[in-house]
């Protein structure tokens, strides 16, 4: 059975990736989304938009050079789950992985800040509706 709707509905898919960075202490790093972003304030995994032409993961080791000034080696990133939501008239596609090595200490180069909290933490956090269910996820993982 085909969806007479796909092509129309891929068009309007955003992917976008993020990484859950754990340290040596189970902590897992957010970042807060400056002010005259959307979603301004709000907590949430770093991470960005996949450009035409690039896999997740190379989407996903620019946008760590670009958010937190380190280094992520393909191998390092661990697919761990994704998230499903509506967002601004567009359906988001948010792929989550995992990483535990990295090179460089995360500096904040565009958030408002950063901050290493415990999995159980992130609950107490005014995240985007889309890192919501990924939470739990990262509780049994970490």
């Amino acid at each position: 059975m085909t969806v007479p709707d796909a092509p129309r509905a891929a068009q309007n898919m955003l992917l976008v990736v993020a990484a859950a960075l754990v340290d040596r202490d189970g902590r897992i790093l957010v970042q807060q989304r400056p002010v005259g972003k959307p979603m301004a304030g709000l907590w949430e995994f770093p991470g960005g938009k996949v450009e035409p032409g690039e896999t997740p993961e190379a989407a996903l080791i620019r946008e760590l050079a670009e958010e937190l000034a380190i280094d992520v080696d393909h191998a390092c990133l661990a697919p761990a789950c994704f998230a499903s939501d509506t967002l601004a008239g567009r359906h988001l596609l948010l792929l989550l992985y995992v990483c535990r090595k990295w090179r460089g200490t995360p500096v904040a180069q565009h958030a408002t800040a950063l901050r290493w909290v415990r999995p159980v933490e992130l609950y107490g956090l005014d995240m985007p509706p889309a890192d919501l269910p990924l939470i739990g996820l990262l509780e049994a993982l970490v």
